[in-house]
């Protein structure tokens, strides 16, 4: 599912507000998430996740079209580990 795919279900359930405020509403709590993640900050999801923020090392990195050696400079990346809740539905039907 993407963004534009989520405002339309939410708009379809919830049809007291317009496209634009569900649209608002989702861009407004994307954002708050970026933001605590990018002040280093955790955001927990109750049954859903957590989504963090993890340092990756400066490293010697391959070109892979030269097999030159590159430096690659440290990073965070964002990380994310799912919740029970979202496992056990997950793994439920038993076709994993």
């Amino acid at each position: 599912m993407i963004k534009s795919e989520l405002i339309e279900k939410l708009a379809a359930e919830n049809t007291h507000m317009t496209h634009a405020e569900v649209e608002r509403v989702v861009n407004v709590v994307l954002g708050r998430m970026t933001e605590a993640m990018a002040d280093g900050g955790r955001v927990e999801l109750r049954g859903f996740g957590a989504f963090s923020v993890r340092s990756r090392p400066a490293r010697a990195g391959r070109n892979p079209r030269t097999g030159e050696t590159v430096d690659v400079p440290a990073k965070s990346v964002p990380f994310f580990k799912s919740g029970k809740e979202l496992r056990e539905r997950l793994n439920a039907s038993g076709d994993a």
